[in-house]
């Protein structure tokens, strides 16, 4: 049976990364499938839609494909990029009775969007969530993605999931979230990024985060990978006919003439089927090569946005496709995460590309797992090496056997820092169906204490403000102050927690149940930041201060 996922894209960088999610899902599928038939790896993220009735009757898997829904709510408080959603390339594929937006939007505050848009469209919320969990058959999780640095993002996006936890408390809840970089355009975005960190350490089951400086840096890599080779390329062409292949003129490729007995490109069923999935017209043969349909230029981030699509691509492609080992995301979070509230999974591609059509890069199948443990292929940015892992994941797609995994696998783990009472915490995911254009490609999932690397640098930019009370009041309106302590003392703990289990291999005492009534105990801040929050220092005064 079928296991649906229910996506949940809030704000302008949530459902700008949910769009670009959706228009590969569709290419790939239509890739690999030769029939318009709706099947069960679509089921569970796509509804099977009769149209010509009003309440949308979902069609059973087996059907042919009459219209394809998501399974998703778009959420946004502002309306421009729902809307373009709506009448953009892939309107069609979203439900417009499954959306929730409004006007004015949070102005880059987390307090207005989780205490004021929170509260106001909670029981919208709600209703449309069960009504798409109620065409289910068998509900898997919840897929939320969203950004930590905006106001709505952060603020109504942490709101969700913490209503999520309240409504639908035994569906696993899985988090997508860009993290904002150091030099971000929102000034107050260490602000938004603390208060969203604790409903995301307190009501996640799993959090894959990204980061906008290493997507950056990751694209700048790309881009000056190809530039590269089209130099190289155009060197090539440039040369003299007698310097080319020592002096030997190269072959000119044979001009085929199309007749009526040519036999047919392997395109056409494709292009039928792609065009049944998108809902586009199919190009007849004589008119050419099929062209795809043009989502206008490029905007800003949409690099950025791809690169994130296609980790949430390759992480689903175990659930759509079939493979000798599957892996969905209820079993990444059981495997990956052996401690609460430590679920935070630092994720790296090999080969990297950000295109619809990615070039072939020339990387053997050793080398991409050599490239997923290093610095440069991480979508957060943290540095790895030295730190110990709790856990790791390998989702390998492509025509891979098994042993050719596990001997990859034991060459990494001689250069690993493992827990001693884990050392084989390896989780293996096998997708049969490559990437389209490539021949394999290699996804790594790692539980590993460098993740305090990204909370200490938000931490260190959160102090820098709210020691001297930098636009607190803009805040303060919506909220009380003492959520900032809450939130950062939530933080900080989290950092000594790794920190902790990193050096000493002991699992933190916060982890213990029992131990949850005594967290203050724990926190990594200075003498008198502790007299000061059990009332012994200047009333108000409290400014936390880490000493990492």
């Amino acid at each position: 049976m079928p296991r649906e996922v229910l996506t949940i894209q809030v704000g302008q960088c949530g459902n700008q990364i949910g769009c670009r999610f959706w228009d590969l899902v569709l290419r790939e599928h239509a890739f690999v499938s030769k029939t318009a038939v709706y099947d069960a790896a679509l089921s569970s993220f796509f509804r099977n839609v009769d149209t010509r009735h009003a309440n949308l009757p979902s069609l059973p898997v087996g059907d042919q494909i009459r219209t394809l829904k998501a399974r998703c709510l778009l959420v946004d408080m502002e309306e421009g990029v729902v809307n373009s959603l709506l009448t953009g390339p892939l309107a069609e594929l979203f439900d417009a009775r499954q959306r929730i937006t409004d006007v004015s939007g949070a102005g880059n505050n987390w307090a207005h969007g989780y205490h004021v848009y929170g509260p106001t469209y909670r029981e919208s919320i709600e209703e449309k969530v069960r009504k798409a969990a109620e065409q289910c058959d068998s509900l898997q999780c919840f897929l939320l993605l969203h950004s930590l640095g905006g106001g709505t993002g952060s603020g109504l996006g942490t709101y969700i999931l913490e209503a999520l936890e309240d409504y639908m408390p035994e569906v696993f809840r899985f988090v997508s979230c860009v993290c904002p970089s150091r030099d971000d355009d929102v000034v107050t975005s260490p602000y938004n990024t603390i208060l969203a960190m604790r409903p995301l350490i307190e009501a996640a089951h799993c959090v894959l985060p990204t980061s906008n400086d290493a997507l950056a840096g990751i694209c700048n890599q790309i881009s000056a990978r190809d530039a590269g080779e089209d130099a190289a390329q155009a060197t090539l062409i440039d040369l003299p006919q007698d310097e080319r292949q020592g002096g030997r003129r190269p072959p000119r490729p044979a001009r085929t003439s199309r007749t009526a007995s040519a036999p047919p490109r392997k395109r056409d069923t494709e292009s039928v089927v792609e065009a049944a999935m998108l809902r586009e017209a199919p190009v007849p043969r004589s008119a050419g090569e099929r062209r795809p349909r043009s989502a206008g230029a490029e905007r800003p981030f949409d690099r950025m946005n791809s690169l994130v699509a296609h980790l949430l691509n390759n992480l689903t492609s175990s659930m759509r496709f079939e493979g000798s080992l599957n892996l969905d995301l209820n079993e990444i979070t059981m495997n990956l995460v052996p401690f609460p509230r430590m679920h935070f999974l630092l994720a790296s591609m090999s080969p990297l590309y950000f295109g619809k059509d990615p070039r072939l890069v020339s990387r053997g199948f050793h080398q991409m797992f050599s490239d997923v443990v290093t610095q440069g292929h991480q979508l957060m940015n943290v540095d790895p090496r030295g730190s110990t892992y709790m856990a790791l994941a390998f989702l390998v797609r492509g025509s891979a056997s098994i042993a050719d995994v596990n001997r990859n696998i034991g060459q990494l783990r001689k250069k690993l820092k493992l827990l001693p009472f884990n050392e084989d915490a390896f989780k293996i995911g096998l997708c049969k169906v490559a990437p389209r254009g490539l021949p394999y490609s290699v996804l790594h999932l790692g539980n590993t204490c460098a993740a305090h690397q990204m909370f200490s640098h938000t931490v260190k930019d959160f102090s820098r403000l709210y020691s001297r009370k930098a636009h607190v009041h803009h805040y303060t309106n919506f909220m009380e102050r003492e959520e900032f302590d809450q939130a950062f003392e939530t933080v900080n703990s989290l950092i000594k927690d790794y920190i902790h289990l990193d050096m000493l291999h002991e699992t933190p005492t916060s982890c213990y149940p029992e131990a949850a009534a005594h967290n203050s105990a724990s926190m990594l801040l200075a003498p008198s930041s502790f007299a000061s929050a059990t009332g012994q220092g200047p009333a108000g005064r409290f400014v936390p201060r880490p000493l990492i």
